[in-house]
């Protein structure tokens, strides 16, 4: 059974973290009660899978459509023969606190739990409260050696690269990159549909039961780039209307900024499906027969084989695709 394709839009998934808060709110969102640090905007994963909320195919979790109806909507990059989950996972994030001092592994590591792939990412940073800082990487000259006294002797954070932020910018983050979100943030995320994470640090607070968070130190060392694992930081204010400006390139996707100040022609290729997300602003999204108007926080699944796509108004959107 074929559909006509349409943007996809999903019920975003909340998840309550000891360092969320209610920012996402200010995005129209619907969040429940408590520190809610994550919104899973589209998911196909066990611990977060998104329904769609829009058309023909409203009420199917992401997985249903994938199993129906991956072949035609994802395209021959994005479908999987096998059944595959979706290749990405993409999130809004609140952090009203400092996120846990993490790293993740490749997809080769030996020690991933049944099913789950590595975690590469990306983030771009939608808002920033002044002063605010990430954790990036390690400081020049840290190896394993000197990562494992620091931590014994309780001054991990010596090791670690503490960087400046604003709004734009965008951080891509590969597997093995030792990295933490701070409080005074709000980003966008675009990562492998992966939810594993290894905990460095967590400054030794409780989490949302009271008890000290679980860390993971063996495995964090293990799969650490201590060389680099290609990380890469763009200031995207020179982003030009009409024009896509490249922000992060991986094995697992592309991601590109695009500003919006006149109707812009586009359209998806066979390859693979598109996602927008709104970072900012407002204005419409318009294909072969429908058109709905957009604005920030929005994001959307443009199947593969959705061809001609305008978006208008005045807004900053995030388009990621599956590399060539």
């Amino acid at each position: 059974m074929s559909i006509k394709p349409y943007p996809l839009q999903f019920k975003p998934e909340m998840k309550e973290r000891v360092w969320g808060g209610r920012a996402l709110e200010r995005f129209g969102l619907e969040l429940p009660p408590g520190a809610i640090g994550e919104g899973w905007m589209i998911g196909d994963h066990p611990n977060g899978t998104t329904k769609v909320m829009n058309g023909e195919l409203a009420g199917l979790g992401l997985d249903e459509v994938r199993a129906q109806y991956g072949a035609e909507l994802f395209g021959s990059r994005g479908h999987r023969p096998d059944g595959g989950r979706f290749p990405l996972l993409i999130k809004l994030l609140d952090c009203n606190d400092d996120l846990s001092i993490q790293v993740h592994p490749t997809d080769s590591y030996a020690k991933l739990p049944p099913g789950e792939l590595g975690k590469t990412e990306m983030w771009y940073i939608v808002d920033a409260k002044p002063g605010a800082t990430i954790i990036y990487g390690l400081k020049d000259g840290v190896d394993r050696a000197a990562l494992e006294a620091a931590i014994a002797e309780g001054r991990i954070m010596d090791a670690l690269q503490e960087v400046p932020v604003k709004t734009g910018d965008a951080f891509y983050i590969p597997a093995g990159t030792v990295h933490a979100l701070r409080a005074g943030v709000v980003v966008a995320e675009i990562q492998q549909n992966s939810d594993t994470t290894y905990r460095l640090y967590d400054y030794n607070r409780p989490g949302l039961d009271g008890k000290p968070r679980e860390l993971h130190i063996e495995d964090s060392l293990n799969v650490m780039a201590y060389e680099g694992a290609g990380a890469t930081r763009t200031d995207t204010s020179s982003a030009v209307a009409g024009e896509w400006l490249e922000i992060a390139r991986s094995p697992y996707f592309v991601v590109e900024k695009g500003v919006v100040e006149q109707p812009w022609p586009l359209e998806t290729r066979p390859e693979s499906f598109v996602i927008l997300v709104v970072a900012a602003g407002r204005g419409e999204l318009a294909w072969d027969g429908g058109r709905q108007p957009v604005e920030a926080g929005q994001c959307f699944l443009l199947p593969a084989n959705l061809g001609a796509y305008t978006l208008s108004g005045a807004m900053t959107v995030l388009r990621s695709e599956l590399p060539q």
